[in-house]
């Protein structure tokens, strides 16, 4: 995998969250799942300018939902997974299970640090 085809970490969980999400993935909803799931606070506007770099690069893409009273008359946002992101996706899990294929049973960074 060259260096722009990589995702960063972010970028990685965000994928995730839409494939869990499914058609119903917009961005407070991509959040909740994030924070939930991970256990750490995740900024509203990080999941914003990461789901618009996504579309960018031709990872995931967009579609106005219809306007709703609870959002004062403005539609939302839905995010689905593209061919591309499925196929950034499937690269970076064989890469990661590469780098963690063979480790010792209960390896830690501590040894790292010693």
């Amino acid at each position: 995998m060259s260096k722009g085809d990589s995702l960063g970490d972010f970028e990685h969980l965000v994928l995730l969250a839409l494939i869990r999400l499914g058609d119903g993935a917009y961005g407070l909803s991509v959040r909740q799942e994030i924070a939930e799931r991970t256990e750490r606070e995740v900024a509203i506007g990080a999941v914003y300018a990461t789901l618009e770099r996504l579309e960018n690069k031709g990872l995931v893409k967009s579609r106005q939902g219809e306007a709703s009273e609870e959002r004062g008359g403005r539609p939302r946002r839905y995010f689905t997974l593209t061919a591309g992101g499925n196929a950034a996706l499937e690269k970076t899990h064989r890469a990661l299970k590469r780098m963690t294929s063979g480790l010792r049973p209960g390896y830690s960074l501590r040894h790292l640090l010693k």
